[in-house]
């Protein structure tokens, strides 16, 4: 499928008359794939995971966020395609519009996929999706290290959902956890979700 039926259900669901997120435009894919993880403060304050995936960010919504605590297994639930530029959104989305609430920044990099299948051979990284688990080793500026994502349910009366869980594979020193997300900081501009809401009512 092409780019735009990629995000049809993204551009559907948004008025972008009246939203600043990107509409999203073809874009070439850098060498590397790109990830990022967004706090959003909108009905339910949660984090955005996306990891990009061909000329698309595929996304979960992690409600207690990643953590690189191997102990810890984080609820992911999948939603909607977004373009490549959704990586650099940072802002408000206006009350009333699909997702309104504060949205930071909260770590961003590149990540190397590592799915293999049972003769040791690379997987693609979308197929192993679609199989329902890929591991992956994300080179973020908070964010390091083996990580997978694993579907552990699916189907009509059930909704999708995964668990995100950070490998204990070459670790080095203990897990942190995650942090406080009214207190995180974007690793973009440096801003809370509060600084960063009070310039988008400013404007």
């Amino acid at each position: 499928m092409g780019e735009k039926d990629h995000l049809r259900e993204y551009r559907g669901k948004r008025d972008f008359g009246r939203t600043r997120e990107p509409e999203g435009r073809p874009a070439a894919a850098g060498e590397e794939p790109r990830f990022v993880v967004q706090i959003h403060d909108a009905s339910t304050l949660h984090f955005d995971f996306r990891l990009q995936v061909d000329d698309v960010l595929k996304s979960w919504s992690v409600p207690k966020g990643p953590s690189d605590d191997p102990k810890d297994k984080r609820l992911a639930m999948p939603t909607e395609d977004h373009p490549l530029e959704y990586e650099d959104f940072e802002g408000v989305i206006p009350k009333g519009e699909y997702g309104g609430g504060t949205v930071i920044v909260w770590d961003s990099g590149t990540y190397e996929p590592l799915s293999h299948d049972r003769k040791g051979q690379q997987v693609d990284f979308g197929e192993s999706l679609e199989h329902g688990h890929a591991t992956f080793r994300l080179h973020g500026s908070k964010l390091h290290g083996e990580f997978a994502l694993t579907r552990i349910r699916g189907g009509q009366d059930d909704r999708e959902a995964w668990l995100l869980v950070r490998s204990g594979k070459g670790r080095r020193g203990h897990g942190h956890g995650t942090p406080d997300p009214y207190r995180a900081r974007s690793v973009r501009t440096g801003r809370t979700l509060a600084q960063v809401a009070a310039a988008g009512d400013e404007g």
